[in-house]
């Protein structure tokens, strides 16, 4: 775990920010119907941070294991720019996404909450985790959320990349005008 020195000036590098979907975005429960729909639930907070990140030229993505309708949607309406769904391989797909953004490593941020997370974690700027997070993981984010996936920890990260680059306070202010 780095200090909170560290997180901040590691996320004053941060020009891309990498999600996981399920125990992140979502709590982790997966609600099947019977006719085999998923349905996920997913937090507000966690939109309206992930839109002001877009306003400040941080851009989002999402790499995923399963494929899931829902979150194509919610995809959508965030204007999350890189969505990669059904991977297994998420440290491959990772870099070739830097590769075409071309940004490093240290500019990356990554959250996550699972093993299959490590690959990327272990190779970004800022790896960050939710609690409940397996214990693997927790031992190797830089950065540990207080909200739990799927109730405002990817807005919790958000804030701290806002904050450390200088316009959450500008952004807060609007909504206090």
């Amino acid at each position: 775990m780095m200090s909170a020195s560290a997180v901040i000036e590691a996320a004053r590098k941060i020009r891309l920010f990498i999600m996981d979907v399920d125990g992140v975005l979502t709590d982790g429960r997966i609600f099947i119907r019977d006719n085999g729909e998923e349905i996920k639930s997913f937090h507000t907070l966690d939109g309206h941070g992930l839109k002001m990140l877009h306003r400040h030229g941080i851009q989002t993505a999402i790499i995923t294991g399963r494929d899931a309708p829902s979150v194509g949607i919610r995809v959508q309406q965030l204007g999350i720019g890189y969505y990669f769904k059904g991977i297994s391989d998420k440290r491959s797909c990772y870099r070739q996404l830097l590769q075409q953004l071309d940004l490093d490593e240290q500019q990356c941020a990554y959250i996550g909450d699972d093993v299959v997370d490590l690959p990327v974690m272990k190779h970004c700027g800022l790896a960050v985790a939710v609690p409940g997070s397996h214990p693997l993981v927790l031992q190797h984010a830089d950065y540990v959320t207080r909200a739990p996936g799927g109730a405002g920890a990817v807005r919790e990260v958000c804030d701290l990349l806002l904050d450390a680059q200088g316009f959450l306070a500008q952004d807060m202010a609007e909504y206090l005008a």
